[in-house]
């Protein structure tokens, strides 16, 4: 039970001829007194009635109060609180995201006359929009009249609103107009609600500030003035289905996640402003309280303002995904092969790091060498179209996830444990097909380069430093988990940067621009374009990662983490041409078997872990939540049951039933 012992000292001290920022002190400490520890809203509702008796009981501190709160208001600007608090003073995502961060670090100060940053210092936690939420309207009458709103104060209360309205309409209009939405909204008829909601605010004005009120008039433009409100939120849905097939753009859904909060804020004034004897005040506070703490999170401005950018690189990735994906036995044999294609090549990139690793540069260039080697082996990996086995989970994933939007339907857990068994047998047959190849290969250039040098590539002290570095017994396994982050991450820089592609045009501007066309000809620049659009994700992945192989250890040793990577291709390789140096006695060698042994664990842990973000990614990019995942993975464990080799080799396929004769 709240008691007094506290509220007299403070009560004591109220004084309206206080300087500002002693007024605005005053009240910090007044609502700290009032919530307490925060442990019970009921507890503060019972310090508030205690505040309002104190008042309502006492003659001189009444006029005291009311004459302090005369002085609080006159000194700060209430406008900004009630039009703009809780919203992004700047108008793109970067200048807003360093704003937040400035604010999360730098302290506020009491002396202001923005009542916005006010309300923030008044109201610095979450628990204070539970209390005001619960505030009824017994309780803000009472409130109201011991403060003087109804009698001295109801007027610039009113007043306030109506000119928070004007400011946020104002807003709404300078968003609608901008040219990022102006030139991707469908129709011309959606800037109309732009001009017309000018148009019918003005004829709300002259309605509220008829004496006395006309609610003939007044009830048809307050009508009014709400569909045109709506006319403005659904003009926004043409833009987000421009952006769905031109590509996302994060600032461009920033402006229009801005303009729907700035129709709600103008038609929650609106309430506030209708509503009498300030009725409604307190949960008006309590979205304000929701609105501050929300515009200080980082957290939230990310997440609200990427998630239909994370749909998109989700969804290109699944395009590309399916194609990495195996169904039947033809698919199973085609993926070996281009696997094997792939593996030949990278038997030549496991030379190659060696022969630049015995240049002796800083670590800065060997690893900028290193990833050059990488990235220009997996650039011809994809124009040859074959494939390297660890770059498809990330890929893959978004494919298999979007199979779970229609979990519900009949069948559909059975078509999902299909999808998963389909991606780790193509998984398997990419793996097979790259180990395949790399090691004979990397054998058969190590035996030729022998010959034709009189010694093996790598002298014996580099190959049993080779071994040692890969052995199992290491830390092989958290350096291969940490190479699958980096195989997510590429294909997060691919389908960003296919994004941005679609989103400039490029195609179009590759394709049509003068002076393209000039230096290319038509039909040059016309193949050129296809090329980018069709090949942009995979060039962006495919150099993204054989960069961040390469530079991603160098730029680690250099803050002392010791980081590395583990390909299971390239240690493959690696592994093979330290066993040329080392002869047949390398079988009888433990760390050999031990090295042998972290090839499976880090192929594994390659596709596990790039697969694993990405499917979570996809799942948050497809709104998938609430699902039954014990369902799932009882469905999974079931076909582990029944038929184990599915998930390794595909079932050979029924015959087409024969034609049955006619006659």
């Amino acid at each position: 039970m709240a008691t007094p012992s506290t509220l007299a000292p403070l009560l004591d001290t109220l004084d309206p001829d206080a300087p500002q920022v002693e007024r605005h002190l005053w009240l910090v400490g007044l609502l700290d007194w009032m919530r307490g520890d925060r442990s019970s809203v009921a507890t503060t509702l019972e310090r508030l009635q205690l505040l309002i008796e104190r008042l309502e009981g006492d003659t001189e501190l009444r006029t005291r109060a009311q004459a302090w709160w005369r002085a609080l208001l006159g000194g700060v600007d209430s406008t900004t609180l009630l039009a703009d608090h809780g919203f992004a003073q700047r108008p793109v995502f970067l200048s807003e995201f360093i704003s937040r961060l400035l604010h999360r670090v730098l302290p506020a100060t009491p002396q202001t006359r923005d009542a916005s940053e006010l309300h923030t210092l008044l109201f610095p936690h979450e628990f204070d929009a539970a209390w005001l939420g619960r505030l009824d309207e017994e309780t803000e009458r009472r409130l109201a009249a011991v403060l003087g709103l109804q009698t001295t104060g109801s007027w610039s209360w009113h007043a306030a609103l109506e000119e928070s309205i004007a400011c946020c309409v104002s807003q709404i209009c300078a968003i609608g107009y901008a040219p990022e939405l102006r030139l991707r909204m469908e129709h011309s008829t959606h800037l109309q609600a732009y001009r017309e909601l000018l148009v019918d605010f003005e004829t709300l004005r002259r309605a509220l500030h008829q004496r006395p009120l006309d609610p003939s008039a007044l009830d048809p433009a307050v009508q009014a003035f709400k569909d045109r409100l709506d006319d403005c939120r659904q003009s926004a849905n043409g833009v987000y289905e421009h952006l769905d097939e031109h590509g996302i753009s994060v600032d461009v859904v920033f402006r229009l996640r801005q303009l729907r909060e700035r129709i709600l804020r103008c038609r929650l004034l609106l309430d506030a402003l209708l509503a009498p004897d300030a009725a409604g005040t307190g949960k008006l506070l309590a979205q304000l309280v929701q609105a501050g703490h929300n515009s200080c999170s980082l957290r939230a401005l990310i997440a609200s303002n990427s998630s239909l950018l994370a749909a998109k690189v989700a969804e290109r990735s699944a395009e590309t995904g399916e194609h990495y994906i195996t169904r039947n036995r033809a698919d199973y044999y085609a993926m070996v092969r281009k696997a094997a294609g792939g593996g030949a090549v990278m038997s030549v990139t496991t030379l190659m790091k060696f022969a630049l690793l015995g240049l002796g540069l800083s670590a800065f260039w060997s690893g900028f060498a290193a990833g050059l080697n990488y990235a220009l082996s997996f650039v011809l990996i994809q124009l040859l179209h074959w494939t390297v086995a660890t770059k498809q989970p990330a890929m893959t994933a978004p494919a298999m996830a979007a199979k779970l939007k229609d979990l519900d339907a009949p069948g559909a857990v059975e078509d999902f444990v299909d999808e998963v068994t389909h991606l780790v047998r193509s998984q398997v047959a990419a793996v097979i097909g790259n180990l395949a190849l790399v090691a004979p290969g990397v054998l058969l250039l190590c035996g030729g380069l022998w010959l034709v040098l009189g010694q093996p590539p790598l002298s014996r002290e580099k190959a049993e430093y080779v071994l040692g570095s890969l052995t199992l017994l290491g830390p092989t396994a958290l350096f291969a988990a940490f190479t699958g982050v980096l195989l997510f991450a590429s294909s997060i820089i691919a389908g960003w940067t296919e994004n941005w592609f679609v989103l400039q045009r490029m195609d179009s501007a590759l394709r049509y621009h003068p002076r393209i066309t000039a230096l290319l000809g038509r039909e040059r620049a016309a193949r050129w374009s296809a090329f980018a659009r069709e090949n942009i994700s995979g060039l962006a992945a495919n150099i993204s990662l054989g960069l961040m192989l390469g530079l991603v250890p160098a730029f680690a040793l250099f803050f002392g983490l010791g980081l590395d990577v583990r390909h299971v291709t390239l240690s493959t390789g690696q592994i093979a041409a330290a066993s040329v140096t080392l002869g047949l006695d390398v079988l009888r060698l433990p760390v050999f078997w031990w090295c042998v042994a972290a090839i499976a664990v880090t192929g594994a842990l390659n596709v596990a872990v790039s697969f694993f973000f990405a499917f979570r990614l996809a799942l948050r990019a497809h709104n998938v939540t609430g699902l039954d995942r014990v369902r799932i993975y009882r469905a999974i464990r079931a076909r582990a049951r029944r038929a184990p080799l599915s998930f390794f080799w595909p079932a050979r396929e029924a015959a087409a039933p024969a034609p049955v004769p006619h006659g």
